[in-house]
């Protein structure tokens, strides 16, 4: 049986009520699932999340504490997404050389060391201030 193509996206649009969410799920998948399978650097960060939120949960520090270091790690994989998809509509729209497709790539992966960052202030604050002082 095939599957049926919209023809175009407005078909998509227009759902309501529990056929929208059930929408809104299966696509979050699909970009979960795409995520993993097509880009390394979300990979490396989901296994790293996977591995650093038990420690998180685990660690003897305070409620607040233990959420800015769950809301860091999930910061880094919330913008990797946005930088592929960023990635993807730029490549979709060819793969000429631009400046201005250059630019929307380089702030995209300007945006995700900045994520990484803020993730690292977060951990090594937390851990320092509660194991080393």
């Amino acid at each position: 049986m095939e599957k049926h193509q919209p023809k175009d996206a407005s078909e998509l649009k227009g759902k309501t009520g529990l056929r929208r969410l059930m929408n809104a799920a299966k696509y979050s998948a699909q970009g979960f699932r795409g995520a993993w399978q097509t880009e390394e650097a979300f990979r490396q960060e989901a296994i790293l999340a996977c591995v650093m939120l038990p420690v998180a949960v685990l660690l003897p520090v305070t409620t607040v504490e233990k959420l800015l270091l769950i809301l860091g790690l999930f910061i880094v994989l919330i913008v990797e997404i946005l930088n592929s998809a960023i990635e993807a509509v730029v490549d979709r729209f060819g793969g000429e050389i631009h400046p201005l497709s250059g630019k929307a790539k380089d702030l995209g992966s300007a945006a995700v060391l900045l994520a990484l960052t803020i993730c690292a202030i977060i951990w090594c604050t937390i851990l320092f201030t509660n194991f080393i002082l």
